[in-house]
């Protein structure tokens, strides 16, 4: 790609500090709360750098992970549909960089930049993907499957650029959250996924591409 077609590419980062008024960045530290469910949902944030778990707790306090979102996401989208508490709880499973940008604020860059409009229709889109495949990926697939496809999805396999094989430290009690299984199912899965070479972790954990093997084999 030449330097002067990276020069047109929309940056949603350097966009977003040049707005006026109606937004703002705040720092968080790694098991900081973003917002928690029952918070006034009126903006939409935007991860400048880190990682944050976005997870549900049910009345009789069962959690469940809805997602692991990156830096280049946007979250707490609810508030442009009509939500007026937070649904989830968000919490910076990395140190995290976080723009949050005032409800009207994104309604009226929606109507007056294009370029804004595209890019975040392209992730209500995506993000709408991404629900259909967790729903099938629930109702047909064993645990130990839906596990290989949320490591190979924190792993970035699949998407544009360049795979991370090596992600940001998860415990084996999100990993559950996620999957909709126990712990002890995760743990007997990751020792099976280990000694088969598609996993290595040691105080890290790296995500090898024959991983994929487990999600295509019927």
């Amino acid at each position: 790609m030449s330097a002067k077609t990276k020069s047109k590419t929309f940056d949603p980062k350097v966009f977003l500090t040049q707005v006026s008024g109606g937004t703002n960045i705040a720092e968080y530290r790694t098991n900081d709360r973003i917002f928690i469910q029952g918070d006034v949902a009126d903006a939409l944030l935007y991860i400048r750098k880190g990682k944050v778990k976005v997870s549900v707790v049910s009345k009789q306090g069962k959690e469940a992970v809805v997602g692991i979102l990156k830096d280049g996401d946007f979250f707490g989208e609810g508030c442009l549909a009509g939500q007026q508490v937070r649904m989830a709880t968000a919490v910076a499973i990395s140190d995290c960089s976080v723009t949050k940008v005032k409800k009207p604020v994104v309604v009226r860059l929606l109507h007056e930049k294009p370029s804004f409009a595209s890019l975040f229709i392209t992730h209500l889109l995506s993000r709408n993907i991404r629900i259909e495949e967790d729903l099938v990926d629930q109702l047909f697939n064993s645990s130990e499957k839906r596990l290989a496809r949320v490591l190979l999805i924190l792993a970035n396999f699949g998407k544009e650029g360049v795979p991370q094989t090596a992600v940001a430290k998860i415990s084996q009690d999100t990993l559950a959250a996620m999957v909709g299984t126990t712990r002890s199912r995760v743990n007997v899965f990751m020792n099976r996924f280990r000694r088969l070479g598609f996993i290595e972790y040691n105080g890290g954990l790296k995500i090898h591409s024959s991983l994929l093997n487990v999600v295509l084999h019927d």
